[in-house]
């Protein structure tokens, strides 16, 4: 799995761009939907298209933005799209089809293939997931059973028959520590900038940020100071953080930022394009986009402030 993501050449910006995917032009957003119902089809399915989504009969709906997404970041192009959906349709049509896991599966089997995760919170129905527990403005963590073609987010009533939440979430805390570390890269350079980033096709690879002090210890050997540590999750398959130990963390933090902005955009799974302070477990915003909406701007509190300019003071007296 790629670190930095550079999509194919495809139609160029100049070319008019879709209206719901800007990172597609119209000429392939046509494209994709048209293959999206032709792929429906072969699955003996007539779907209505419309421009985020897709309805049956029966009055389901699937989303596209995804899919969409996953296309635009297929690095072989638009020749294997039909592939790439044809795929994605049909595990979406067995899952949905199939006996419900949760009816099916042995109540211990369910809780070993239980974990957090870390979402978005924009969309996400808080009469339905009312366990769900606030991380930080914006990001929500819920429970999930993995499956082997799918991850089901449990809602309230998903949950009421295997027991407490508290109790399952602390065997889903379990089972994401003991997830393995799947990539692993450093980037750093001479100004004092050092990045740790982690990927991984698990769909529970941004929600180690939960358990961030294990992950340090596992991929770095070493312990996360009192200081805590810079981090960022923007898509599902990707977390990078920086244990704060002296003044380098002011590159590392215009550097995470930027990563983080440009890891979030238009790729799925998406969960936030902002750089967090993780301390003692919580986490506190410190980029956000500027008033114009353009670009990002970093905004740090009292705390975080208060930190830096100890390091800075303890660096220039190193000095």
């Amino acid at each position: 799995m790629r670190l930095f993501r550079r999509g194919p050449k495809r139609d160029g910006e100049d070319a008019p761009r879709d209206a719901e995917f800007a990172f597609f032009s119209v000429a392939e957003g046509a494209r994709f939907r048209g293959q999206v119902r032709e792929a429906f089809a072969e699955r003996g399915l007539e779907v209505t298209v419309y421009s985020d989504v897709v309805t049956d009969s029966a009055g389901r709906q699937f989303g596209l933005g995804n899919l969409a997404a996953v296309c635009h970041n297929e690095e072989r192009g638009p020749r294997v799209w039909p592939k790439v959906i044809r795929g994605h349709v049909g595990m979406v049509l067995r899952t949905m089809d199939a006996p419900s896991a949760l009816d099916t599966l042995p109540p211990d089997q369910i809780r070993s293939q239980l974990y957090p995760r870390v979402i978005g919170s924009e969309g996400l129905d808080r009469e339905t997931f009312r366990y769900a527990r606030a991380l930080a403005p914006g990001l929500s963590e819920v429970l999930a059973l993995d499956l082997p073609e799918s991850v089901m987010i449990l809602t309230d009533d998903a949950l009421e028959p295997l027991g407490d939440v508290p109790v399952l979430r602390e065997r889903a805390m379990a089972n994401l520590r003991d997830l393995p570390v799947e990539g692993h890269q450093t980037i750093k350079d001479a100004g004092g900038m050092r990045l740790e980033v982690v990927v991984g096709d698990s769909f529970y690879t941004a929600s180690r940020v939960l358990v961030l002090d294990a992950l340090v210890r596992q991929v770095t050997g070493q312990q996360i100071t009192d200081d805590g540590a810079l981090v960022a999750l923007p898509f599902r398959h990707q977390i990078a953080f920086h244990v704060i130990r002296d003044a380098g963390v002011i590159p590392s933090l215009n550097a995470l930022a930027a990563f983080a902005a440009s890891g979030y955009a238009d790729t799925p799974g998406a969960i936030t394009p902002y750089v967090y302070w993780w301390r003692a477990g919580a986490l506190t915003q410190l980029s956000d986009h500027d008033e114009g909406g353009e670009g990002l701007r970093i905004v740090v509190g009292e705390d975080f402030q208060d930190m830096l300019q100890r390091l800075v003071a303890r660096h220039t007296g190193d000095d």
